[in-house]
């Protein structure tokens, strides 16, 4: 199975996909990260880098997903373009690909929780700043596939327990 977290910066993506790694257990592979490392090796950020690094987390899920494993991927994935090779992998490997979109109803939280964000990514890669998630917010094509639609201003719990149900895992007690 492939879980694809999906949502603009800051809608609590990889706090899903982390507390999912552990309950399942599954591979958690982020886009940002690997981003982060292409720029820590000496190249400015650009379209280009952020198309790397999605072609990058793309063939480490494409891998484990050969290896019989889940594995969950964790990108804005904002356009169709990058959504398609997700299904295709997905359907390459015959797996199920079950997609959560992460959203943040409370302007305010969200703005607060980009403001407070702090990841342990070299200073070569920017946090968004709050125009720049409008923008990508604005920009954002809506999910035609079957998905599920979990909100942070809900408890980090109830989502994952959400996303477990919708995945067809049982929840740990």
């Amino acid at each position: 199975m492939l879980i694809l977290l999906s949502g603009v910066p800051a809608t609590g993506k990889s706090a899903v996909a982390d507390e999912l790694s552990r309950v399942l257990p599954a591979p958690v592979f982020s886009v940002d990260p690997i981003e982060s490392a292409i720029l820590g090796a000496g190249l400015e950020q650009s379209y280009v880098t952020g198309l790397a690094a999605y072609g990058v987390a793309q063939n480490l899920v494409d891998t484990h997903l050969a290896l019989g494993h889940t594995v969950i991927a964790d990108a804005v994935n904002s356009a169709e373009e990058a959504r398609a090779v997700w299904r295709d992998i997905a359907d390459t490997r015959g797996v199920r690909l079950k997609v959560v979109q992460c959203v943040c109803s409370d302007e305010r939280l969200h703005r607060d929780r980009l403001q407070a964000r702090r990841r342990n990514l070299p200073p070569q890669f920017p946090e968004p700043t709050w125009s720049d998630i409008q923008r990508q917010r604005d920009k954002f094509v809506p999910w035609l596939d079957d998905h599920l639609v979990i909100d942070s201003v809900r408890p980090l719990a109830d989502n994952v327990g959400r996303v477990l149900r919708y995945i067809g895992r049982p929840e740990r007690s």
